[in-house]
């Protein structure tokens, strides 16, 4: 059976705009980014005169505690691009750039027109910090945005019920090579004691993949005369903040107690498995998340790349990731902490391409309706454009 190009469809409420585009994730490959590419179908007589607009627009937003007291939040828009659809401004031929959008306008008919945007190279990937379950409002996010509508010009007052609105992600895939694999190593030394505590922490490789278990080794020399009681593991995700305040979040993702000892005198070399999961982490508050996008499921926020040359400040929120060794060194007065941290990098494989020659003609296209999830008909949120392809969607085939 040949493979069928899914097709996201939103409609306005007054039916004059529709959008129409063949994915929602776009790849930033650090050195370029996938452009944003679509389609609008217009209804010229519910336009009634009214001109066509899209516009692209990326926008951060983060508010504190204090800030959410007095119901104030802090948002800035980092990018936003506008383009005027219809009526055209250039020969309709001439706006098509993509495969998608030449069988789209086939599909579609005369009253279809292409829509295409570049991003620049230095702006952020989607990201959102995870909401606690009492929180409201809109979450700690850098978020993009595909919107179209019909107005009498870009700059009137557009209606709500002329306007769609679909969210978009920006993302970013592993490398295809391997850095060298991490190993840190520091030794210790204690009053009363002739000779040091000697630890080396080291991972397999240095770039793992969502759901993949990492491999911590840790090696102790101990030829101090103090006793390790206990060798504790963890897995910290660490989002700072850059645009706004430099705030830093780090969050524990995976931890493991061990209750591994080593007396004095002894040596101890054992492989640790670690597991950072979203599903382990559901209630916790200030995860970072990749970008989601409603009704859809995300994962943890992979590892930021970042462009040489692209200033950290405009990157809104920058994700690392580090395993964290800690030693408790019992002695006469109280225990000791002995510690380690080795970074690594947490991301997506890079999926396999679809080359233009394999998409097929025929199209499935997808429509999400808030009646479909609650049994509720009624005027839609700023966000009931967020089209997913999940379950919840009702399939049209045109």
């Amino acid at each position: 059976m040949s493979p069928k190009n899914v097709i996201f469809k939103k409609t306005c409420k007054d039916k004059s705009v529709g959008v129409y585009m063949g994915k929602r994730d776009f790849v930033d490959h650090v050195d370029f980014v996938d452009p944003v590419d679509g389609v609008v179908l217009v209804d010229p007589e519910a336009l009634a005169g009214r001109k066509v607009f899209v516009t692209l627009s990326c926008t951060f937003r983060y508010g504190r505690d204090d800030m959410d007291v007095m119901g104030i939040a802090f948002r800035r828009e980092l990018y936003l691009s506008t383009r005027q659809v219809y009526p055209p401004l250039q020969d309709r031929d001439k706006g098509v750039h993509t495969k998608i959008q030449a069988n789209l306008l086939r599909k579609l008919g005369s009253n279809a027109y292409p829509f295409f945007f570049e991003f620049p190279d230095n702006l952020p990937c989607s990201v959102a910090l995870q909401p606690a379950a009492q929180d409201e409002g809109k979450q700690c996010a850098v978020e993009f945005e595909i919107k179209a509508f019909s107005a009498e010009s870009q700059d009137a007052k557009v209606r709500k019920r002329s306007t769609v609105k679909l969210m978009l992600r920006k993302v970013q895939y592993a490398p295809e090579s391997q850095e060298e694999a991490p190993s840190v190593e520091t030794t210790k030394e204690f009053v009363m004691s002739d000779k040091p505590l000697h630890v080396q922490a080291s991972l397999d490789k240095e770039l793992y993949y969502h759901g993949e278990s990492i491999k911590v080794t840790v090696s102790v020399t101990n030829n101090s005369n103090k006793n390790v009681k206990n060798i504790i593991l963890s897995v910290d995700q660490v989002a700072t903040v850059v645009l706004y305040s430099n705030d830093v979040y780090a969050k524990c993702v995976d931890i493991e107690d061990t209750g591994d000892s080593v007396s004095a005198g002894a040596t101890l070399k054992k492989e640790y498995k670690m597991l950072p999961l979203l599903a382990n982490n559901r209630e916790r508050r200030g995860i970072a998340l990749d970008g989601k996008l409603k009704h859809e499921d995300t994962n943890l926020a992979s590892s930021s790349m970042i462009k040489e040359g692209v200033l950290k400040e405009v990157m809104g929120m920058i994700v690392s990731y580090r395993v964290m060794v800690k030693l408790i060194v019992g002695g006469m007065m109280g225990s000791t902490e002995v510690g380690l941290e080795v970074p690594f990098r947490l991301m997506h494989p890079k999926p396999d391409a679809v080359k233009e020659s394999e998409l097929e003609e025929e199209l499935i296209f997808q429509e999400f309706k808030r009646s479909y999830l609650k049994g509720i008909i009624g005027e839609d949120d700023d966000e009931e454009g967020n089209v997913s392809g999940g379950d919840d969607m009702a399939p049209k085939e045109k």
